[in-house]
């Protein structure tokens, strides 16, 4: 085989060994699906040691970035915190003690009812969100760099698309 042709593509060997094996066998997914995992494990090991470099573990990073994301005065609820990452309540109060007692974050009552509780960006959380945001942004940037500006742009269309089909397959049982 020539240097300069990359092996052949793993997932693709993948199908044809149970297509070989296993005729009948639905193997449509795995070129597709293999990759996604195999990308999956590869950003996440590589933001796990861009994070830890950064003095930032993912779960405060989260928080931090949706309360960023939200602008000035950089403060949400815990209710829409929850909403927008997409984790628990018992998740999102768990992430904010953490982010108190290390100083990131301050945590004050509400103003529409007892229990609301109003999470604000510390000014040490605030320059940890931006210095950290642009580490793993900047690294994630240059690992898809590889692509053309229209191959993200048709790659973040398909995702959309599978994501979207996928949700809807799943609710429906």
């Amino acid at each position: 085989m020539d240097d300069q042709q990359p092996a052949p593509y793993p997932a693709a060997d993948i199908a044809a060994a149970w297509r070989r094996e296993r005729p009948g066998t639905p193997t449509d997914s795995i070129e597709i699906v293999t990759p996604l995992w195999r990308l999956a494990k590869l950003f996440s090991d590589d933001r796990v040691r861009v994070l830890r470099a950064a003095g930032i573990d993912a779960a405060t990073l989260d928080l931090l970035s949706v309360i960023r994301r939200g602008g000035p005065p950089y403060a949400l609820t815990t209710r829409e915190i929850a909403e927008r990452t997409l984790v628990t309540a018992g998740a999102v109060s768990q992430r904010v003690a953490r982010a108190e007692a290390q100083g990131l974050v301050r945590r004050s009552p509400g103003g529409t009812g007892r229990r609301t509780v109003v999470v604000t960006l510390t000014t040490p959380g605030h320059e940890l969100i931006e210095r950290s945001v642009d580490q793993v942004l900047g690294r994630e940037a240059s690992l898809v760099a590889g692509l053309t500006a229209g191959e993200r742009e048709t790659l973040v269309g398909l995702l959309a698309k599978l994501d979207a089909d996928v949700r809807r397959r799943l609710a429906s049982g």
